[in-house]
């Protein structure tokens, strides 16, 4: 069965998420985001790496399929499966999806692929996760959600309506091939709208440093995704300093946290990754943050929303 994934012996499945490299050329920053991918690789033995977006700095490359490859040398050189899903940074110049997708599908343990030709974006798939019986226990969704708005609407792109109409239909066919809801995670870059309303409207974990830069035009992948009721958990990147959490209509709005060392950051926000375990059987995950500096941080500070007036 093409692309799939099985959990340990144990049960369980480890994820590490890295997002927004913003790699260059090679320097010395980008030597330092490498340095804490292997470090993170060697201390947690996950069984899957994503890399959600910004992998590299494409307007500053000199060469950005070069650059692509330092940047998941980590991963690749492993031999750990990785995958990865496009940010807005990675194509802006010098490169398409296109060109950057072939990039990946040449290395031995890229589990990414380009998804349907007939809907938007490269790099829309799938990955089923198999329990012991063979059967799919998880499902792993990746979708590019875009780089920038259209005249319209301008700010940054929304995952579009034919990408939510696939969505649905391939949770749909493997609730029927199962018998049964498949829970399932969704990796993606640039934050939905809803982001924004957890940290508002519900008590999330982790901090908020920044705005949240989500599109303009809410295009309703959330809504698809309570109605769906398969999505347990979110994980996106694009806002560097903020890696919070927080719970919406029963789905886990998460951030990763910024691994690199080029780009913008906050004095004393320690890069690192997001740790996501997954057990067999089990309706939910467990996450955690690893940073460079070896700190674990298994419980982030709790934020209330404010209460409103009126």
């Amino acid at each position: 069965m093409a692309n799939t994934l099985r959990y340990k012996e144990d049960g369980t499945f480890k994820i590490v998420q890295f997002t927004d490299l913003h790699w260059e050329n090679g320097g010395k920053k980008d030597g330092l985001t490498r340095d804490l991918m292997v470090q993170v690789i060697n201390e947690e033995h996950p069984d899957l790496v994503v890399f959600t977006g910004d992998m590299i700095e494409s307007q500053a490359c000199i060469d950005p399929r070069r650059s692509f490859r330092q940047a998941i040398a980590a991963a690749e050189s492993s031999g750990t499966p990785w995958a990865a899903v496009f940010g807005n940074h990675d194509t802006e110049a010098g490169i398409t999806r296109e060109e950057l997708m072939a990039v990946q599908l040449q290395c031995d343990h890229c589990i990414t692929e380009s998804g349907p030709e007939n809907i938007s974006g490269i790099g829309n798939f799938v990955v089923r996760l198999l329990g012991r019986d063979e059967i799919t226990d998880k499902a792993l969704f990746f979708l590019d959600s875009g780089s920038y708005g259209n005249t319209c609407a301008g700010g940054y792109a929304a995952i579009a309506r034919d990408q939510i109409e696939w969505y649905v239909r391939e949770s749909e066919a493997l609730a029927s091939e199962r018998g049964d809801i498949v829970p399932a995670l969704a990796f993606f870059h640039i934050p939905l709208p809803e982001y924004r309303d957890v940290w508002e409207l519900a008590t999330c974990y982790g901090s908020k440093y920044e705005e949240v830069c989500s599109p303009h035009l809410n295009s309703g992948m959330f809504a698809a995704m309570v109605e769906t009721d398969n999505i347990i958990g979110t994980f996106v990147g694009h806002d560097h300093i903020n890696d919070y959490i927080g719970e919406l209509y029963g789905i886990r709005l998460c951030y990763g946290r910024q691994t690199g060392y080029n780009n913008y950051s906050r004095s004393g926000f320690t890069r690192g990754a997001r740790i996501i375990l997954l057990e067999e059987g089990k309706r939910d995950f467990r996450t955690w943050l690893r940073l460079h500096d070896g700190e674990m941080i298994y419980e982030q500070s709790e934020h209330r929303p404010e209460k409103r007036k009126g």
